[in-house]
């Protein structure tokens, strides 16, 4: 159970369960500590030349060894970002600027984050032709789709490793392969996968890979893009030489070497905490399953993060079960946007041929390293009762 003082303050009686780690994680204390000193002790440029400066550098370039070695490349690859976001529209608007004599044909898939989205519909809105790859009921891609979509014109390909709704993994070495064959570009998302899967970007032909800190219990503010060597990339922010000349700006430092040391324990503890966390995973939705009937798993079974679960609760509107979740401390979420009790379904979900009135009871819930058996425990205990109230007081789907 994560701390949440102030709250408990509020709701004495009741249990505060963190179940929404894919949205963003708590900050691991050694982590914290490490943002601290560096903001007390390295407060000079990194671009500097005098000896508060070179100290700043020597930060900043132990943090992008971290980082590497976390991800299979080499540092002069990995370019810092303020996240993945950022990570994500310098990928793609990146990629393009520098392939324009190439062609103006990117394939994409269906169920990739609004930043990378969002980046192709701005792309489309400028002349260049977006091919959106469909999925199937699992949340899964076509190889053979994905091979015909390529053109001569095609300047890469952006798939992203895990979904952040349904936790699906990609077959990401496959795509590589394709990717490879064709001399394409391959750009990878792997901000949620980051943390629960081994990433090894020369294993799995990975061009571009797009980090996020914010969910590797580092601050927000700051991410990654590792750009392998060979792959051709325009800045998007224009200024000074930093990075390589791939991204302007003053580094976020204290951010960066959080971002470091948080990749640093990540990698030491990825296959412990995922076994445990997948343990309680499983007794969160074999829990559900039994005790809610009509319950029913969103996604792969198998093909999955170890700690996400996306389960829809057919006759239930999604806003008003997470706000009861959360009347009972249970922070959880779900796909769709929730406004002025208007449900908007979401895409992914949309995407999968789910219905909307499955889709608009589904909610995601994604554990992490600090969740406990007893926090499934209570959730489990709360929510028969929860489901019960809102069917019986007609708190259905509205399409």
């Amino acid at each position: 159970m994560v701390a949440c003082s102030s709250h408990s303050e509020e709701f004495p009686s009741v249990r505060f369960v963190y179940l929404d780690y894919n949205a963003t994680t708590p900050l691991h204390p050694q982590v914290l500590e490490a943002f601290i000193s560096c903001s007390r002790n390295r407060f000079g440029n990194p671009s500097s030349i005098h000896w508060a400066g070179r100290e700043s550098r020597e930060a900043l370039e132990s943090a992008r060894e971290q980082v590497a070695r976390f991800c299979g490349c080499d540092p002069s690859e990995v370019i810092f970002t303020s996240g993945g976001t950022e990570a994500d529209n310098l990928a793609i608007k990146g990629v393009a600027a520098a392939s324009v004599r190439r062609g103006r044909h990117i394939v994409t898939t269906a169920v990739e984050h609004p930043a990378v989205l969002a980046s192709c519909l701005s792309l489309e809105q400028n002349g260049y032709d977006i091919t959106r790859l469909t999925v199937d009921r699992l949340g899964q891609i076509d190889l053979a789709q994905l091979e015909a979509a390529i053109t001569p014109e095609t300047i890469l390909i952006s798939a992203m490793w895990a979904n952040n709704e349904t936790g699906v993994i990609f077959p990401v070495a496959a795509i590589g392969g394709i990717a490879s064959r064709h001399r394409i570009p391959f750009h990878c998302d792997a901000v949620q996968a980051a943390g629960w899967l081994p990433l090894e970007c020369r294993a799995s032909g990975v061009g571009l890979l797009a980090l996020s800190g914010h969910k590797l219990h580092a601050p927000r503010g700051v991410g990654a893009l590792i750009v392998r060597k060979g792959v051709r990339l325009y800045p998007i922010l224009h200024g000074g030489a930093q990075e390589r000349n791939r991204r302007a700006g003053t580094e976020n430092l204290p951010a960066i070497v959080a971002f470091g040391v948080a990749c640093e324990l990540a990698a030491a503890s990825l296959v412990e905490v995922s076994y445990r966390v997948r343990r309680l995973r499983d007794q969160l939705e074999a829990g559900i399953l039994a005790l809610c009937p009509g319950a029913v798993v969103n996604g792969d079974p198998v093909e999955r993060l170890p700690n996400t679960v996306n389960i829809s609760f057919p006759g239930c509107r999604v806003d008003s079960l997470l706000a009861s979740l959360d009347l009972q401390g249970v922070a959880a979420s779900s796909g769709a946007a929730c406004s002025s009790g208007t449900v908007r379904h979401s895409p992914v979900l949309a995407a999968m041929g789910i219905s909307p009135e499955t889709a608009g009871g589904s909610v995601r819930f994604s554990l992490g390293r600090e969740t406990t058996g007893d926090d499934i425990g209570y959730v489990l205990g709360i929510l028969p009762a929860i489901l019960e109230r809102l069917r019986s007081g007609g708190a259905s789907v509205r399409g």
